[in-house]
């Protein structure tokens, strides 16, 4: 049960990354704003996901931290592959 629960959480952040580069290069977002931006959503749905939504005990997964950071650094690679090609796609000169 806590592997399957840590796989969503994984696989959940990967497709908001994604997610969230498509929008931030359809906007278009750019510079620090758009990099702080992506972290407090990311961060912050993941966290009202597992906090609100399935209402887990986060002591079982060693607190909301570890909760909060799983995957996060694929998520913002994810993010960032698809925020530069879209936006650079769409705003080359």
């Amino acid at each position: 049960m806590l592997d399957e629960f840590l796989d969503v959480i994984y696989w959940s952040r990967q497709a908001l990354g994604i997610i969230i580069g498509l929008l931030w290069g359809l906007i278009p977002l750019k510079g620090f704003v758009a990099l702080l931006l992506f972290a407090v959503v990311n961060a912050g749905l993941i966290y009202l996901y597992f906090s609100n939504f399935q209402s887990v005990d986060e002591e079982e997964f060693g607190g909301p931290w570890e909760l909060t950071k799983e995957g996060f650094m694929t998520s913002f690679a994810g993010f960032l592959v698809t925020w530069i090609i879209i936006y650079s796609g769409l705003n080359f000169d």
